[in-house]
């Protein structure tokens, strides 16, 4: 049987109130959702001896989610990933976007720093969100729904809707980082990798996309046979050297649209496995690159992250889309549904 259970978690710095659901199944496994940003703050699976392991990185409280600059289990949109320039024409007008710091490019945008309406309705937990029109620089008031469903064989579902009454363009994902070993423990580098993913797009210098769609063989890439994520990671691969390990969009094989089985990772060291099933055609494969640079110094349990200690498998569509003509379609008209379902399935 499944339960949702709600209680306080904090303040934002405006003084809302910001809510923590806990769901349960009867395995044990628990996920704490909250309202604010959609942030998936924990997930806590029982390893091969049967303890209680949280493999989901994230903060203790509000403000630090404010403050933070990673993501930490984030609802990102509207548009997930990068767009280039920051900028996008969309029916013979352009659109300039916000710059994320340090960036000639937009990055995720603001979902997650933003206050969702939240329901339960019998096993789902429901947040709603209103992105105003024009808010960043995006056209359109963007109604987006996401549905978080923890399930008896300890999967958490997470599928999105969005509407829109001006053409714009969305791309929503989850920015979970996960860490098998247990959140706080120092490495992902052991963690076996299998993705069903025979190509990716290509990176220019700047961290914008070069509109090339390559081959994952004969690369540091090529995980469609299982391996350690540390096993190439010192190899002097130009895809490399730009993000300083794996930040790639992974093309999945298979149908888009049609839920489909991207891979799994597995920890020996807790025996934890997880299998990563979505309609998207892409993830974004990362390996927690950039955790250093968080100007919050601590995660939950006054854990230190440093970097290469979580990964993420965002499902999404291509980044910046709009400006490559050869990419998949993130353009959502009035009277059209964006929907995205993806499925984080754990065992032991």
């Amino acid at each position: 049987m499944i339960t949702i259970t709600s209680k306080k978690f904090g303040k934002t710095k405006d003084g809302k109130d910001v809510t923590a659901f806990e769901m349960s199944n009867s395995n044990g496994m628990v996920v704490k959702i909250l309202n604010f940003g959609g942030v998936v703050q924990s997930i806590v699976v029982q390893d091969k001896n049967g303890n209680p392991t949280d493999v989901c990185l994230g903060y203790d409280d509000v403000a630090s989610y404010e403050n933070g600059t990673c993501f930490y289990g984030e609802i990102v949109g509207r548009y997930a990933n990068r767009i280039g320039g920051a900028c996008f024409s969309l029916e013979g007008k352009k659109y300039q976007l916000q710059k994320s710091p340090g960036e000639n490019n937009h990055v995720h945008g603001v979902f997650g720093k933003r206050l969702f309406d939240a329901t339960i309705d019998g096993e789902n937990l429901i947040l709603k969100y209103l992105s105003p029109d024009m808010e960043e620089g995006y056209p359109g008031n963007l109604k987006t729904e996401v549905c978080y469903r923890l399930t008896e064989d300890n999967s958490l579902e997470i599928s999105y809707k969005a509407t829109t009454d001006a053409t714009t363009i969305v791309n929503l994902t989850n920015h979970c980082y996960f860490n098998l070993n247990g959140q706080g423990s120092p490495t992902i580098l052991n963690h076996k990798v299998q993705l069903n993913c025979s190509y990716f797009t290509e990176y220019n210098d700047d961290f914008s996309q070069s509109g090339k769609i390559t081959s994952v063989e004969n690369t540091p890439l090529d995980f469609r046979k299982e391996q350690t994520i540390g096993s190439r990671f010192n190899d002097n691969y130009r895809q490399f050297r730009i993000c300083t390990g794996y930040d790639h969009n992974m093309i999945i094989d298979g149908k888009e649209n049609e839920l489909k089985l991207v891979g799994s990772c597995k920890s020996d060291d807790t025996g934890i496995c997880l299998k990563v099933f979505t309609t998207e055609p892409a993830i974004q494969f990362y390996s927690g690159n950039y955790m250093a640079y968080d100007p919050v110094p601590h995660g939950k349990n006054g854990m230190h992250y440093p970097k290469n200690s979580g990964f993420c498998m965002e499902a999404q569509h291509y980044p910046d889309s709009i400006n490559h003509p050869n990419f998949t379609n993130t353009i959502l008209k009035l009277g059209e549904v964006y929907t995205q379902k993806t499925i984080y399935k754990f065992s032991k």
